[in-house]
């Protein structure tokens, strides 16, 4: 029989991540927000889950599990769940090491992989985002040209760079002239101490504040060829972003259902005229709305995670999926403040960081279309 539900290992998973979300990471969302801190001992509780490190094969160090998109997704809805900014935080070394593992030569995997399979949070990350008002990712302006045959030169600007004041490493995407006009959207490997290269901020956000998120300004900073991803054959950077959306769009899943799953009970509680105001059409519609679009915005995730799986391209369903979410977390975050009413903008309730959040992680992108 055919059966679209997670399996019995991915249900465990799943359950193991909703309670680690539950008892560790919404408990702090509130005081991390405020302090606009990454608690480190969840980091290092985070890292204990071996998000990362049980994904890389045990010739490099890991754990030797199959990568799996879909798992991946499940455990970001749930880590969301908690709380967005430390759900983003808790994945982004795999930011850097999953391209790695999925792409990049011999020499890269035994170089960088083994860097994250040790006892205690490695933080790198991924350098996608330009500031500019439109961006596209497949339009980058960050550009690398060939230095003869032994090195290319990256000048640009990138922004939320998630983790930056402590990455031990960049993937930067860049496009790369090829010396006959032709250029490519390419991925190169920087370490921070890289001459020509600085890191700015902390980035001051309307949301995700506990995120350190900083900028990067790139002056003909010279990479070495081996450290080209993929090697003399490149990378599918469309393939990086495609996992890059589909965790996104999972990421704002988790958020949406926290809004939903609050607003319920909330209307519920809440009387007006001697009445629940969930027994009011214009408030049961509303919630009825928010739950019909996190499933939906569920099923988006998981069939572009699943083409993922399966080695297809999953561009255009990855596309779908984040742009669907990034409009409908807006919109569910809202309502959800609207449930509230006037308790949605004071911060004894978790509605408006989760506002606050979904209207960050849905510009991220800018507006441009694919």
């Amino acid at each position: 029989m055919i059966s679209f539900a997670p399996t019995e290992e991915q249900e465990v998973v799943r359950d193991t991540l909703r309670s680690f979300a539950e008892e560790k990471i919404r408990p702090r969302a509130r005081e991390a927000d405020e302090a606009s801190a990454l608690p480190e001992d969840l980091l290092a509780s985070v890292w204990q889950l071996g998000l990362t490190n049980t994904q890389i094969p045990e010739a490099y160090g890991g754990g030797g599990e199959a990568r799996s998109p879909v798992t991946h997704a499940l455990v970001l809805e749930e880590l969301a769940w908690g709380d967005a900014a430390l759900a983003v935080a808790a994945v982004s070394p795999g930011l850097f090491a999953f391209p790695i593992l999925d792409q990049g030569t011999e020499e890269q995997k035994r170089a960088y992989l083994p860097l994250f399979c040790g006892s205690a949070f490695h933080a790198a990350s991924l350098a996608v985002v330009e500031p500019a008002p439109v961006f596209d990712p497949f339009g980058l302006r960050t550009l690398a040209e060939p230095k003869g045959s032994d090195s290319w030169v990256l000048s640009g600007s990138k922004s939320f760079v998630p983790l930056g004041d402590r990455a031990s490493h960049f993937l930067v995407l860049a496009r790369a002239g090829h010396g006959n006009g032709a250029s490519r959207l390419e991925a190169f490997i920087v370490p921070r101490d890289a001459e020509g290269l600085t890191i700015s901020g902390p980035e001051k956000n309307l949301g995700l504040r506990a995120l350190p998120t900083h900028g990067l300004q790139l002056e003909r900073v010279e990479v070495p060829a081996g450290d080209r991803l993929g090697g003399e054959a490149g990378c599918d950077v469309a393939r990086i972003l495609a996992h890059g959306r589909v965790g996104l769009a999972a990421v704002m899943l988790g958020l949406s259902r926290a809004v939903l799953e609050y607003a319920i009970p909330y209307a519920k509680d809440r009387h007006a005229f001697d009445q629940a105001i969930a027994q009011k059409q214009a408030i049961a519609f509303m919630l009825s709305d928010m739950a019909i679009e996190t499933d939906a915005m569920r099923w988006m995730v998981w069939k572009a995670a699943s083409e993922l799986e399966s080695g297809a391209d999953a561009t255009r369903s990855a596309h779908l999926a984040r742009a669907y979410a990034a409009r409908q977390a807006m919109k569910i975050a809202d309502n959800g403040i609207q449930v509230l009413g006037g308790h949605g903008f004071i911060r004894e309730h978790p509605v408006e960081l989760w506002y606050r959040s979904a209207r960050t992680l849905g510009v991220l992108e800018g507006t441009a279309a694919l």
